[in-house]
């Protein structure tokens, strides 16, 4: 999931590989996935870095243009235990999140008031500057309700909130804004969320207008594409960038892990075409079996 704008300065758009995906099942942990269903805009330089490199995925952000992203509600509740909410002084605790009723249900405990169970219903809408709002319109504490979010959880959040403790969390009175770009750990998405909603119990987000058509018919459904700039891999920096990732299994969403995407490699196979475009059939990161648990030290 992401949102907000992005302050990406020109120099950094002149060095940006444009990127498209289908049908992308793209790991950020190993309990964090989102599936890309379309995307297309761009891989951004980030910090001091010239081009994006795949090996450090701190080099760079995927600048979205148009998109549709789906999240489960597992997955979006292991976002914010593991990395929101991991952070010291959080104020909450095991958090989990369901959909019932078209509606987000989020469970609790408030971590600093002696673990006590809570449990809030909202519902969610896309911002005009590209953030999510969680409209609370129900909450609850050891079963009883109370008025609003400020009740349950006090000044305390509010105070983490302002000094930044709780990042891509904001609290507007019974709704709670979220910046989703901050949320997802790195490769950090950056882009404007501009419809958001839950369906088949997943919570999809568009971005932008309609998905481009692809520039080249693709091998098959899945795949990720890079193209122009420079791009680094390994121990190889491609000039001019053309590299097509595609799925050796058709039949599901390409699972792509950026931090053992060594091991999808070495899994398949690679082509090059007479004007030195790359070819990559990639085997989905599910289906590696024990290799996944002997590369534990490339995760970054």
């Amino acid at each position: 999931m992401a949102g907000g704008q992005t302050n990406s300065t020109p120099k950094k758009k002149d060095a940006a590989v444009r990127a498209q995906m289908r049908n992308v099942k793209y790991r950020f942990a190993d309990n964090v996935a989102v599936h890309i269903r379309s995307l297309d805009g761009a891989l951004i330089p980030a910090g001091d870095h010239e081009f994006p490199v795949l090996d450090d995925k701190n080099s760079f952000k995927i600048h979205i243009d148009t998109a549709e992203i789906a999240i489960s509600p597992t997955d979006l509740g292991n976002v914010l235990n593991s990395y929101i909410l991991a952070r010291a002084h959080a104020p909450l605790a095991d958090v989990s999140i369901a959909i019932v009723h078209g509606q987000l249900q989020v469970k609790g405990k408030l971590h600093d008031k002696g673990d006590i169970p809570f449990e809030a219903v909202g519902t969610l809408s896309a911002m005009p500057d590209g953030k999510v709002r969680l409209h609370i319109e129900k909450i609850k504490a050891l079963r009883l309700p109370v008025k609003g979010l400020m009740d349950i959880f006090g000044v305390d959040l509010n105070d983490l909130i302002k000094t930044g403790k709780v990042p891509g969390i904001q609290v507007e009175e019974n709704d709670l804004i979220l910046d989703l770009e901050q949320i997802l750990p790195p490769p950090h998405m950056e882009g404007k969320v501009t419809a958001i909603g839950v369906a088949d119990n997943l919570i999809v987000q568009s971005f932008g207008g309609s998905a481009k058509r692809p520039t080249e018919k693709p091998q098959n459904a899945n795949y990720m594409s890079y193209q122009g700039n420079q791009l680094r891999f390994g121990k190889l920096t491609m000039t001019d960038a053309d590299i097509v990732l595609n799925d050796l299994d058709p039949n599901d969403p390409l699972d792509f892990y950026l931090d053992h995407y060594k091991e999808q490699l070495a899994a398949g196979y690679t082509k090059i075409t007479p004007t030195f475009q790359l070819r990559v059939y990639l085997k989905d990161f599910d289906k590696l079996g024990k290799t996944k648990a002997s590369t534990k030290d490339h995760a970054n």
